[in-house]
């Protein structure tokens, strides 16, 4: 076990990252040849290894949060790369991208500054790659059944790899170029380098998983054959429909979508333009949006040299502490800061969010160019305008970061295979991750969608990396039991589970 004084010990230090000015000139990740070691070891000390550990609760995954901080501890990375890799197929990426609900449930956040359970699953999930600790683990033998996966974000990667390394011969079919969804071109290389997701690549084509790049199922091909070629069908397509701010001059040239221009920008570190076709260089750029995509916005627009970045957010600024009616051990709604924020905050030295606010309309040029945005302040609970709090702030660039409302209407995928909507539109599955049919009058498929299941975002809706992995393995579970009528694979969720709340 860890120090039983080790949190009274030492205080909290999370690692460094490196200096504003320094990140700003590349598009190396913000940790990028930070020493981890042994500042992470002397963290993971600061463990109590509790009775019951909460960590465990606000991880979807039930990462095994005290037994790896123990052996990270003590230095016995072999160890705690086995106890990290039983619950989380890539840490790697949750140790980047996850906003760390574990620490917000951690039993030291009552009274105190909870473990940095981040910063060490991220040297935990390093250490694994660097002393190869991540070796492919192919089946023994194959079980003779065939399995597609449609879409190859986090839930589809992960699916597909739980069922590759139980023995069904798994294709994974994903429409863009690379393989990755999401955090391949959503996800800028500044928040996780793609070497990562590279490497795991290799790792799982050494398994036996068989990829499908350029491949858009619904239109390439008909989502019928691949049902009727694969004994089972996992669709794990993502919540890619992006909300749109339907207000006056959203026609104007210069306004895109987060998602139109995060890929672009992406593209040029992977090489495929020398220049991004949609550049925030030398522009006022506005991001409508405060969410994650909106920093990831952020980031890029000052790296691209931005002349300025402001961020609208509707919501209004959260407090520093938690409120009543957010105790611990929920994940609490409070001001943070990202990396991005803390890259603007150092150019301009204030917080480029404009917290309450909600746009009106755009002003454009003579040749329908964007110029300008009309923006007012709004009430916090109704969210209406306020009166004579409208203000006029320069725009050349507008990137619209509002969110998802589900997958994408548009692909024949959801009719060729007989799926249907849920209230919240996404797609409707069951309680064992099964896909649930769609009305005989929506339907062209001829029967209910036996053997197909829905994992990721494309059911549960927008969310979070580590849900998505967690969905990943669950519907794994689901589609092996169908295929064989029983599983050892884990499911750490239901469809229906949701994140802690007061």
């Amino acid at each position: 076990m860890t120090d039983p004084r080790g949190f009274l010990k030492f205080p909290r230090r999370p690692v460094p990252p490196r200096p504003v000015e320094e990140r700003l000139s590349d598009w190396d990740e913000v940790y990028a040849g930070q020493a981890l070691l042994p500042l992470v070891s002397e963290q993971a000390d600061r463990c109590m290894d509790c009775g019951i550990p909460f960590c465990h609760s606000g991880c979807p995954l039930g990462n095994l949060i005290p037994e790896w901080n123990a052996y990270a501890a003590r230095g016995d990375w072999k160890a705690a790369a086995e106890r990290l890799h039983a619950t989380n197929n890539f840490p790697e990426f949750t140790g980047r991208l996850c906003p760390a609900p574990c620490e917000a449930a951690c039993v030291l956040a009552l009274n105190a500054d909870p473990v940095t359970i981040k910063n060490v699953e991220q040297a935990v999930a390093d250490q694994i790659w660097e002393c190869g600790y991540a070796a492919p683990h192919p089946p023994q033998r194959l079980s003779g059944k065939t399995v597609a996966v449609i879409g190859s974000g986090p839930a589809g990667l992960a699916a597909a790899q739980q069922l590759t390394r139980i023995g069904h011969t798994v294709a994974v079919y994903e429409r863009a170029d690379r393989i990755g969804g999401l955090l391949r071109y959503g996800i800028p290389a500044f928040k996780m380098d793609k070497r990562h997701l590279d490497r795991r690549m290799e790792q799982m084509r050494a398994e036996g998983t068989k990829f499908r790049t350029g491949v858009q199922v619904g239109s390439d091909i008909d989502a019928t054959e691949i049902r009727r070629r694969h004994d089972a069908v996992i669709v794990a397509v993502g919540a890619t429909a992006q909300r749109e701010l339907p207000v006056p001059g959203r026609e104007l040239s210069g306004i895109h979508q987060a998602m139109d221009y995060l890929p672009l920008a992406n593209r040029v570190v992977e090489g495929d333009y020398a220049a991004p076709p949609v550049t925030a260089e030398g522009k006022h750029v506005v991001i409508v949006g405060g969410g994650d995509t909106g920093s990831d916005c952020l980031g890029t627009a000052l790296r691209q040299g931005a002349a300025s970045v402001v961020q609208l957010d509707i919501n209004p600024e959260p407090g520093d502490a938690r409120t009543d009616g957010e105790p611990w051990p929920v994940y609490p709604k409070v001001y943070r800061i990202s990396h991005a924020h803390e890259e603007a905050r150092g150019r301009e030295g204030t917080d480029p969010r404009v917290f309450s606010s909600a746009t009106l309309h755009f002003e454009g040029t003579a040749d329908g160019r964007v110029r300008a945005l009309r923006l007012t302040e709004v009430e916090p609970t109704a969210r209406s305008p306020r009166p004579d709090t409208e203000r006029v702030i320069p725009a050349e660039l507008v990137l619209l970061a509002l969110g998802f409302s589900g997958p994408e209407r548009g692909s024949g995928l959801i009719r060729q295979l007989g799926l249907t909507l849920d209230e919240r539109g996404n797609l409707a599955r069951d309680g064992g991750f099964a896909a649930e049919p769609a009305g005989p009058a929506e339907r062209s498929a001829p029967a209910r969608p036996d053997g197909v299941f829905v994992a990721g975002d494309a059911g549960r809706g927008q969310s979070l990396v580590v849900w998505a992995i967690a969905e990943g393995r669950a519907a794994a579970a689901a589609a092996d039991r169908y295929l064989t009528g029983s599983t050892a694979l884990p499911a750490p969720i239901g469809p229906r589970d949701r994140p802690l709340v007061a």
